[in-house]
């Protein structure tokens, strides 16, 4: 079964104070209904947002518009607010690059960076989220309709492709492939227009083509661009198309003649959007990055766009990346959260222009046919008491570099001799060049935004993050609690960073991002798992009793309260599905009661144990625990990070005796110890005897308290047997003998589990028919296959006991394990796939709504997902372990003997300075007697101290962050010991006799002190707590 694209979770942090109503981040897209007056508006926070808009400003342009306003009286009035905030909806994940109204104004098609085209019909009567009608491999950058009639729009982005998607959600109806000739990355789609007859498409590759909607094919190209094209329009007819490029330029073509008719050089900086309400493209609107909106109007000059009108209507202070018109007002997007809606200028016959202008545009104007041209307004009515007011010459822009209208005009004002007469061919020059006035200065109103985050930092403990909004403010949070900590005003984001940071180091667990003005939080499966955190440093809401040096793992623990209404719901699913089997298993009984057969059944053996028992728990006992990993022993060298390996230290049942050599092999192989094969525990001696059996003999009676048990025996056999193991891996070798040692410590107490051959043969039986069970079944790399096996082991177990009860085989990790945490209820919960564009959302839910979703969480979710939840389950993967050695301060105190004179150690990289002076008086200043210590007695960390770079180091510091923030290098890591005063070591009398293990880089101690240590078992509780 193929698998899946990598999954990943993700979860977005509720900013405080938050209401619907404005965008965070910056505005992309905005479309205009004019049959309702609405105005949406798409941000880069993901949302689309819908306004009503007041009746009066989207009537027609009317006589009595203030084309010019330059009063005093209004620059100092309030802008009068006019538009409302209707209905807002969190349609992506990412920002939202373009939208487009279809099917009468009843849909808004929304493309986006999170890969997805969705459309949400606000008007519906059930108010449904938006529904997702198509996907592309990368960024969605621009969509079209050719009609508010049609069913069908276009979409274009960055995965070079362009598909028509039914709105209906029937899927794709057609794709094109538009990969650039010369450079296929090129290809991209960055503008796109359509009509029913022709679909233009521009990018990159400064290209313009067109294509066949019906068919996909290409119908020409058009080659002029210098520079990307970033919008596109079509005439109704579709023989007109109109690009605007970042070359400055907007150029109309002509589709019959296939060639460029014009050249429009009214911008001088990047041209962003093109918009027209006229179907014959008469009069258009553009915007730049400078933000300048200009309004042109061509009507009446028969095909000389040179004739035509361009005016600078407003100024904005960023770029404008969308401008839309509707009567007589317009409104633009920018980087901002805010939209601005200006008043719109009427260019109609009677325009009032400068003196110096009237002669030049009165032929273009004599030449309109008040019929037939499309009209942007009403002329106005004889009789208007209100005249019009004069456009400023200097907000009258040269449509292009070869028109005559308007002259060039003097600093003054005044128009320039040089310009009046002029060759065909020559380019008009400006002898001096006037800065642009806009006509207007200020919008009529700005519909206001919100405030979004912008930039983040994620603090040394990696459980919070400060982070700055775009008012300026500083807020840390907590990314476990799911909320914020503390408010910190308007700072800088560098001032606070010392204030709140540790001085610790932790292993990365998640990943940050801002980008759409939200605190979103990702969790990827490869090292969601890599934290953790000692219990003792958390702040818990309620108290809860843990072991001592627990750590909890940080992924699993936000993922298990993420997910808790999910858990609850399938663990009542759960119970519905065993007591339906329980039921049936109950009526067989019964049957078989009233008729009973001739074989006699045989009690169970003494001891309490019942099928079960045999049932593999998520946590990998075999007996239920009363918290997961608790069945764990404290001299176990266990890892929580596989199920598995946590059976290896348990006290093993008859059942278990009964199990083969192989399992536990598996399950010690896996095993990670509190240092590894570099270093040797006490008990480590047990290992040199594999590989030097004659000094050890030797040296045995003086460890053996009371001489040897069978056990003992027999484990020395299997090492014997292990050492031939050996020499085709020599380094797994030493890891496995090692473990192994921790292990035996345990097993000691069960009979010899390697005196007998008969339980291989019945493992191997076993194996055998598992495996060809398993080849046999196959389940869903999702969720859901998770359900799936655990309702196979439940026929399993009927099938071999039909008389017993089905026990749940779901085992959520408990509150000791995961300390309970209550979250946001609107904390959004996000189940994103890998593609090669970027992350295409799955599912997205609230804490709150995941138990309702539970049907599309199964058939969404990753299988990891599920194994974690409901099994307690994490990935396996290898600790991570620091080198670092022992040396005692300045020869104060005795020093770790070892016989080659190394003495290089391995551990974990959350161990702490406290174990390794635990491990320090193990050596030095081991107890009296080993087997009755003195409660009383003084811990390692009150009378000894540990230094690095002539640094004392906190009994709680952690190797990660030793090598981090103190050491600073890569190299093993240098640790001094001391006596703080305290309590008198002393030295010992004679050298202790050290046996050589022979391998490379392994230290060497004294057997006595050794066995003294491992009578003590003092390093495997340190081992319980490492792992």
């Amino acid at each position: 079964m193929a698998k899946k694209a990598r999954q990943r979770i993700s979860y977005v942090l509720e900013l405080p104070n938050s209401s619907p109503g404005g965008h965070r981040l910056g505005v992309n897209g905005l479309a205009v209904d004019r049959d309702n007056a609405i105005l949406y508006s798409g941000g880069r926070d993901g949302i689309v947002c819908a306004w009503d808009v007041h009746p009066d400003c989207i009537a027609p342009t009317s006589s009595h518009s203030a084309v010019v306003d330059t009063s005093s009286s209004r620059a100092n009035a309030r802008p009068k607010q006019t538009t409302r905030f209707r209905s807002q909806t969190h349609a992506h994940t990412h920002w939202i690059n373009d939208l487009a109204l279809a099917q009468q104004h009843s849909a808004v098609v929304s493309a986006s960076s999170d890969l997805l085209v969705k459309v949400w019909r606000p008007h519906g009567s059930d108010a449904k989220e938006p529904a997702t009608i198509g996907q592309h491999a990368d960024y969605v950058k621009c969509v079209a309709t050719p009609s508010q009639s049609t069913n069908w729009v276009a979409s274009g982005g960055l995965d070079r492709k362009i598909y028509l998607w039914d709105l209906s959600g029937a899927g794709k109806r057609l794709e094109i492939d538009v990969s650039g000739e010369e450079v296929r990355e090129k290809g991209s789609v960055y503008a796109l227009a359509v009509n029913h007859s022709i679909l233009a498409s521009g990018g990159p590759e400064s290209v313009v083509r067109l294509w066949d909607p019906k068919t996909g094919k290409r119908i020409t190209k058009f080659v002029g661009h210098t520079d990307n094209i970033r919008a596109i329009l079509v005439n109704s007819s579709g023989d007109m198309v109109m690009t605007a490029s970042s070359d400055q330029t907007v150029k109309v073509w002509s589709v019959t003649a296939g060639r460029c008719m014009h050249t429009l050089t009214m911008h001088n900086d990047s041209v962003w959007s093109l918009f027209a309400e006229d179907p014959e493209l008469g009069v258009f609107y553009s915007s730049d990055r400078s933000g300048l909106v200009v309004k042109t109007d061509v009507r009446g000059t028969l095909g000389d766009l040179d004739d035509g009108l361009s005016l600078a209507v407003a100024q904005e202070h960023d770029g404008v990346s969308k401008v839309v018109a509707c009567g007589n007002s317009l409104w633009t997007a920018t980087s901002r959260s805010s939209i601005n809606r200006w008043q719109s200028v009427d260019t109609s016959a009677d325009i009032q222009l400068p003196g110096g202008f009237r002669p030049q545009r009165a032929s273009v104007v004599s030449t309109r046919s008040r019929e037939s041209t499309f009209q942007s307004g009403s002329p106005m009515p004889a009789g208007s008491p209100t005249p019009k007011r004069e456009i400023p010459a200097k907000s009258i822009l040269r449509i292009s570099n070869t028109a005559s209208f308007p002259r060039a005009l003097s600093r003054d004002g005044a128009e320039s001799v040089a310009t009046h007469t002029r060759k065909e061919s020559e380019i008009i020059t400006d002898p001096a060049v006037s800065v642009v006035e806009p006509i207007h200065h200020l919008p009529e109103e700005t519909i206001e935004g919100q405030f979004g985050l912008v930039k983040h930092r994620l603090l040394n403990d990696r459980r919070r993050v400060l982070t700055l909004d775009t008012a300026g403010d500083v807020v840390l949070w907590d990314l476990i609690k799911c909320k914020p900590i503390k408010s910190f005003g308007k700072r800088h984001l560098e001032d606070v960073e010392p204030e709140v940071n540790t001085l610790e180091a932790v292993a990365p667990w998640c990943s940050i991002d801002t980008s759409s003005g939200n605190l979103t939080v990702v969790l990827e499966p490869f090292n969601c798992f890599d934290a953790e955190a000692y219990a003792d440093e958390l702040t818990l809401e309620e108290p809860v009793e843990f072991r001592e040096d627990q750590r909890i793992n940080l992924g699993k623990w936000i993922l298990r309260y993420l997910f808790a209404n999910l858990i609850d719901e399938e663990i009542r699913r759960d119970e519905a599905h065993r007591h339906k089997l329980n039921e049936a298993s109950q009526q067989r009984a019964a049957v078989g009661r009233v008729n009973p057969g001739l074989s006699i059944s045989i009690p169970p053996p003494p001891g309490g144990f019942d099928s079960q028992v045999a049932t593999p728990r998520a946590n990998g006992s075999r007996f239920p625990p009363a918290t997961p990993g608790f069945a764990i022993g404290l001299a176990t060298p266990g890892s929580p990070m596989w199920p598995g390996a946590e059976a290896a230290g348990t006290p093993l049942s008859p059942l278990d005796r009964f199990s083969s050599q192989v399992s536990n092999k598996q399950s010690a192989e896996r095993v990670d110890d509190y240092f590894s094969d570099d270093i040797h525990s006490p008990d480590a001696d047990t290992n040199k005897t594999a590989q030097t059996p004659a000094p050890v003999a030797e040296s045995r009676p003086s460890e053996d308290k009371a001489g040897k048990t069978s056990t003992e025996n027999g484990k020395e056999k299997d090492k014997e047997k292990d050492k031939d193991k050996e020499v085709k891996s020599p380094t797994f070798g030493k890891k496995f003998r090692m473990n192994m040692s921790f292990g035996g410590k345990k097993l000691g107490r069960s009979a010899s589990n390697a005196v007998a051959d008969k339980p291989v043969v019945v493992d191997e039986k076993a194996e055998e028919s598992e495996s060809s069970s398993n080849h046999e079944k196959e389940f869903a790399d999702s969720f859901h296959g998770v359900i799936q096996k655990i309702h196979n082991e439940y026929d399993k177990q009927l099938t071999e006991n039909p008389d017993m009860v089905v026990e749940t085989r779901i085992c959520p990790s408990l509150p000791n394990d995961t300390p309970v945490l209550k979250l946001p209820k609107g904390t959004k919960v996000i189940i994103q796939e890998e593609t090669s564009g970027g992350s295409a959302e799955l599912y997205r839910g609230t804490v709150e709504s995941v138990g309702a979703d539970v049907d599309i969480i199964e058939q969404k979710g990753p299988q990891w997902l599920g194994e974690v939840l409901l099994l307690n389950a994490i990935p396996p993967k290898d600790p991570v372990k620091v080198s670092f050695v022992l040396y005692p301060w300045q020869d104060t105190l005795p020093a770790i003997t070892v016989a080659d004179g190394n003495n290089r150690l391995n551990a974990n990289r959350m161990l702490r300075v406290k174990k390794i002076l635990a491990y320090v008086a193990e050596r030095i200043d081991p107890p009296a007697d080993p087997e009755n210590p003195d409660p009383d007695a003084m811990k390692p960390e009150e009378y000894l101290e540990l230094y690095c770079n002539e640094q004392l180091l906190p009994n709680t510091m952690s190797l990660a962050t030793l090598r981090a923030h103190v050491w600073k290098g890569g190299n093993d890591i240098v640790l001094h010991y001391k006596a703080n005063g305290k309590k008198q070591i002393l030295f010992p009398s004679a050298p202790s006799p050290s046996v050589s293990d022979g391998g490379q880089g392994q230290s060497q101690e004294s057997p006595s002190a050794a066995g003294t240590a491992a009578s003590q078992g003092q390093v495997g509780q340190a081992v319980a707590a490492a792992a």
